[in-house]
């Protein structure tokens, strides 16, 4: 945290665009910690607006998520086709995929911008799975803007409290997040072939290339 607050004021806002973008591309870099970073120090020192650092930041993500859309559109489906076979992705899981965020992807794509790693990764998978653009950008901008919004002004109202409170919340969301997931592999598990016929009926006929 403090190597990120002498970043933020040796180079301002540009610290907050660039951590937070890369990771929302892909890239895993601490996007929650600069933001908190950011935040803590516009509170403290009040060398930054914090107006500033929560619009900044949540243009970053926005931003940094489409980019990872379109890497995942452009490439991540295509090696599924391609090479799927080779770690047990068939023709029907990967509809399945594409099936589960045409349902859900809203939800994870939103609930994934409070969660390290799936926040890095979630713009990738949403453009793999084919979700669509309409519904993952709702679901982008709505969870961007709520997570700089909320962090950014807890931490700014906290100052360094935020910094000791955030580990234990963190915590619980990866947990509960994990938990949630492994949840949903055990009944997707279980249910493979119900919901890869409840998918090929939504989405009938051969994959093809987006």
């Amino acid at each position: 945290m403090d190597f990120i607050q002498h970043l933020v004021h040796v180079y301002g806002l540009v610290t907050v665009a660039a951590i937070v973008g890369l990771e929302c591309i892909g890239v895993p870099l601490p996007g929650e910690t600069a933001l908190l970073g950011a935040a803590i120090y516009a509170g403290t020192k009040h060398d930054l607006n914090i107006v500033g650092v929560i619009i900044v930041a949540a243009a970053a993500a926005i931003v940094g998520r489409i980019i990872g859309y379109a890497i995942g559109r452009g490439f991540g489906y295509w090696l599924l086709l391609r090479y799927g076979n080779y770690v047990r992705m068939t023709e029907g899981r990967i509809k399945l995929g594409q099936y589960l965020f045409l349902r859900h992807g809203g939800k994870i794509v939103f609930v994934a911008q409070f969660v390290p790693v799936l926040r890095t990764f979630a713009g990738i998978f949403a453009g793999a799975n084919v979700m669509p653009w309409r519904d993952f950008m709702i679901a982008n901008v709505t969870g961007s803007v709520i997570w700089s919004l909320s962090y950014g002004y807890a931490a700014y109202a906290l100052g360094r409290q935020f910094e000791r409170l955030q580990g234990p919340v963190v915590i619980v969301l990866v947990v509960a997040t994990i938990a949630a997931f492994i949840v949903g592999g055990i009944f997707v598990n279980r249910h493979e072939a119900q919901l890869v016929a409840e998918a090929e009926r939504a989405m009938p006929g051969p994959l093809k290339m987006p």
